[in-house]
């Protein structure tokens, strides 16, 4: 963000004003988000926030920015069912990553089994009912399914880790859905490979494990695993040549870009190109011309930003290589991105809408907008 606040102030600014950056850090302390998101909007009056990094912190701050009517674009994949006409979600959403990435275990792959392992919070554990839900309609039995949640941080994997091998003993193909967080990664690796487990043997798809988690570790037990992005660093564009050498340039030859900085990439330039449009940084007039904004990604095609707070974006799928890369393997044209899944039977009747609608929660059945509260 520092980055690009400096090029847009060298091109000029916005609306003939140089950007400010208040930058504040809640340190992982997830009740200190709402704290600092409402020092941002009270105190430091901030026109737009880009930030948060997981989903209990997303939704920290929410309350705050709904109350104070702040704006906050979100860059990680996210777990969906959820839609804040305050929040422009420009990570991931379930179909934009975790379902095409069961779907190349399905299609490509051959797996028949699947063991669903994630971090303890909310993020995991959404995406997992709705990947538990999607494989069972497609003909994956309650019995193939393997679901298990570890603390941040967890390092003692060997009991997991023969629960998942133990899931192939009949022979059928098993495969690892990984919405693991943070370090807890590199131990769940290590006890893959530990166990005499290849990627062969039982492959594993992540969804939080991207350049910057593998920047500087030995990757050994990690090459030919998967990870499913909108962007990586390996996609060929000029835009992408462009975007790594001013990275590089900005912050140092070795450090990587990842999928969350082409999030803020695409969203912040969207944010100035709605703020021109509308003359204003004024949150709702910016809102308003939000709608249907368009910017080029990094992976050749272009971003547009829907009515539903979501971005149409490509879903690639890579490989890990041993120099911490990934080797694009899978990728699709734009998907627009659902705020709703359509695999929960609740949350397929409902709709975001908040450019003709003006609603988040529509119920399609009942053609009425449910009211969310702010007791998140």
């Amino acid at each position: 963000m520092l980055m690009l606040i400096e090029q847009q102030n060298a091109a000029g600014g916005v609306l003939g004003c140089q950007l400010e950056a208040v930058v504040v850090d809640p340190a992982s302390d997830w009740p200190l988000f709402a704290e600092k998101a409402r020092e941002l909007l009270s105190v430091h009056d901030v026109d737009v926030i880009f930030g948060n990094w997981t989903s209990v912190s997303r939704k920290s701050v929410l309350p705050v920015i709904e109350e104070l009517n702040g704006l906050l674009f979100y860059p990680v994949q996210y777990e969906g069912e959820e839609s804040s006409k305050n929040v422009f979600y420009t990570g991931a959403a379930p179909n934009q990553q975790a379902i095409p990435a069961v779907n190349y275990f399905l299609e490509e792959l051959g797996v028949e089994k699947f063991a669903l392992l994630g971090t303890d919070y909310v993020y995991p554990r959404t995406t997992n009912n709705i990947l538990e839900q999607y494989l069972k309609d497609n003909g994956i039995a309650a019995d193939d399914i393997f679901v298990n949640y570890t603390p941040f941080g967890h390092s003692d994997w060997a009991t997991i880790v023969a629960d998942v091998v133990a899931l192939g003993e009949d022979g059928k193909q098993v495969g690892v859905i990984s919405t693991i967080n943070g370090d807890a990664n590199i131990g769940f690796y290590k006890e893959l490979a530990a166990a005499g487990i290849s990627v062969d043997d039982i492959p594993v798809v992540a969804f939080s494990v991207g350049e910057e988690e593998l920047s500087g570790l030995d990757t050994t037990n990690l090459v030919g695993h998967l990870a499913a992005w909108n962007y990586f660093q390996s996609a060929e564009s000029d835009a992408n040549t462009d975007f790594i050498a001013a990275w590089k340039a900005f912050a140092g030859d070795e450090r990587v870009t990842n999928d969350p900085m082409e999030a803020h990439y695409i969203g912040f330039n969207m944010w100035v190109n709605a703020a021109a449009d509308a003359g204003s940084t004024d949150v709702d007039a910016v809102r308003a011309a939000m709608y249907g904004q368009e910017f080029p990604n990094l992976t050749g095609g272009t971003a547009v930003m829907l009515p539903n707070h979501h971005l149409a974006k490509p879903v690639l799928i890579g490989e890990i290589t041993a120099d911490g890369q990934f080797d694009i393997v899978s990728q699709t044209s734009e998907v627009p991105g659902d705020a709703w899944t359509d695999f929960l039977p609740a949350s397929s009747i409902l709709k975001s809408d908040w450019k003709e609608l003006g609603c988040g929660m529509y119920n399609t059945q009942t053609a009425t907008c449910v009211q969310l509260t702010s007791n998140y």
